[in-house]
C-alpha cells in the first residue's frame, strides 16, 4: 500500500507534501505532484500538510478519483528508476487521467 495524489492537486502544485517527505518520492509533473510507489514507505507525512486535501492512502482514494488509483503507478512504469525527486527533475508528462482534466485557472487575488 502507499499513498496516491489525487485530483485536487491538478494545477494546484503546492508542493508543501514535497518538503514533508522524509524520502523523496513525491515527484513534480506539468500539472500535478505524483507520488512514487516504489520509494514510498507509507509514513504519512506528507498527508495531513496538504493544503486542498489531495493525498489518501490507496485504500481511501474517493471512488470518483479511481483513476488516480494508478496514474502515480503507472506513470513511473516507463521511466528508470529515479532514486528520489530531487535530482530527478521534473516528470515529462503528466498520466493520461491528468491531461484530459480541464485546466483550472488560478484564483483571481491568489498567488
Amino acid at each position: 500500500m502507499t499513498y496516491v495524489i489525487a485530483q485536487p492537486c491538478v494545477d494546484l502544485k503546492d508542493k508543501a507534501c514535497v518538503d514533508e517527505c522524509p524520502v523523496d518520492c513525491i515527484y513534480e509533473g506539468p500539472r500535478k505532484m505524483y507520488i512514487n510507489p516504489d520509494e514510498c514507505v507509507d509514513c504519512g507525512a506528507c498527508e495531513p500538510v496538504c493544503p486542498v486535501e489531495a493525498i489518501y492512502y490507496e485504500d481511501a482514494v474517493p471512488s470518483e478519483w479511481a483513476g488516480y488509483l494508478t496514474a502515480d503507478r503507472e506513470i513511473f512504469a516507463s521511466l528508470p528508476s529515479p532514486g528520489g525527486a530531487g535530482g530527478a527533475g521534473p516528470l515529462p508528462a503528466d498520466h493520461p487521467v491528468v491531461a484530459k482534466e480541464p485546466v483550472k485557472e488560478p484564483v483571481q487575488g491568489s498567488s
